[in-house]
């Protein structure tokens, strides 16, 4: 077992209980309901993910490719915008690269500046004529990317979806990161809590299409359903924070009745803290966000927002370099032999786990970054 990965297991044991087998425990069928019209209850959050079954692939990835050649692995992982909330995914690649024995130069990170496809797609060319083995991809347009990671897995790379699914690609089979429903379906359950079943609410994220984020919305509106809360508005952002934060200032002042937000994306979080702060409605505007960037959490602390449902990227990282390499050596098939019995029902989802991160136990949280080297 990989330390990196034992620290974890340590901590989220001692935080909260797990379900057994690789269920997250915070599914739909375990996150309990609030019918409509109950008071306002204090949300209780989770810091457990799926630690304990991706330190058994982990270990058993790594001792499949004891004494195996990987002198001609190079890797690299490739994620949609330059946010706070990859810099764990960006710790937990190069912590897996070094614990495979993978030189620096073999492991690309990369992140593009302003979230933008033709940053996403020049890295992928640069990295192809590299000579790149294989890539873990955030897609920020899937549909696009659909055709370059067919002729990539055509040419022989390998491709791992990360923190959003490929589906009708090359690389559907495999997707490591959050069931997106799952998550947006806490989200949906946190709000539903602390607005006490009634309401309006609106929701702001950086992409209408991208499937993390209709999967997560899909599983907020399901949470829903039975109160007296409603979906007033769903707002693209554009991966662009100072426009999540001036579509919510936009949203309050013209409809007095939103007592709720979502902010599905890393960065909607503090955009919409800060416009619900200056419009002076901290105390009658709730919000849940998703991620937790340093902002969040400082929001968190002084009571701003309220919940913020948490990944956990530094395994997208970490275990994403255990694949790739993997499927390099040992190929893929033999690979997806050992990663099987740890997917989730659907068969092609390896969940790297869900949180929900309230004030009560920040610090429970914060804890784990720190000893990740992620705080």
């Amino acid at each position: 077992m990989a330390a990196a990965t034992a620290v974890l297991i340590s901590l989220t044991a001692a935080a909260c209980s797990k379900n057994a087998g690789g269920s997250d425990a915070s599914t739909p069928a375990a996150s309990g309901s609030a019918g409509a019209g109950a008071a306002p209850v204090a949300l209780a959050g989770s810091v457990t993910f799926n630690q304990t079954n991706l330190a058994k692939l982990d270990a058993a990835l790594k001792s499949a490719l004891a004494g195996k050649d990987l002198s001609k692995v190079d890797i690299a992982m490739v994620v949609n915008v330059a946010a706070d909330y990859w810099k764990a995914g960006q710790v937990g690649f190069l912590k897996g690269c070094s614990d495979l024995g993978l030189a620096k130069s073999k492991c690309t990170y990369f992140a593009p500046p302003n979230g933008k496809l033709t940053e996403q797609n020049s890295e992928l060319e640069t990295l192809r004529s590299q000579g790149v083995t294989g890539y873990s991809i955030s897609a920020i347009d899937p549909t696009s990317a659909a055709g370059t990671i067919h002729t990539d897995v055509q040419k022989g790379i390998d491709v791992l979806a990360i923190d959003s699914p490929l589906p009708g690609t090359d690389a559907a089979s495999l997707y490591l990161g959050t069931p997106n429903y799952t998550a947006g379906y806490q989200a949906g359950t946190a709000m539903k809590q602390v607005l006490g079943g009634k309401g309006k609410v609106a929701i702001l994220v950086g992409s209408l299409t991208a499937s993390n984020a209709t999967q997560r919305i899909q599983g907020f509106e399901d949470a829903l359903k039975g109160t007296q809360i409603t979906v007033a508005q769903k707002v693209n952002d554009n991966l662009q924070a100072s426009t999540a934060t001036s579509d919510a200032e936009t949203i309050l002042a013209n409809n007095p009745d939103v007592n709720g937000l979502y902010g599905v994306y890393s960065y909607d979080g503090p955009a919409l803290a800060q416009a619900v702060t200056s419009a002076g409605k901290t105390s009658s505007v709730h919000i849940v966000s998703d991620d937790s960037d340093a902002q969040t959490l400082k929001f968190i602390q002084s009571g701003v927002i309220s919940g913020t449902v948490v990944q956990m990227p530094y395994q997208q990282g970490y275990t994403g370099a255990y694949i790739l390499a993997a499927e390099k050596v040992l190929g893929k098939d033999k690979t997806m032999a050992i990663v099987k019995p740890y997917l989730e029902k659907d068969g092609s989802t390896l969940s790297s786990g869900v949180g929900l991160v309230t004030k009560s136990d920040l610090s429970a949280y914060q804890s784990l970054e720190s000893q990740l080297g992620i705080g």
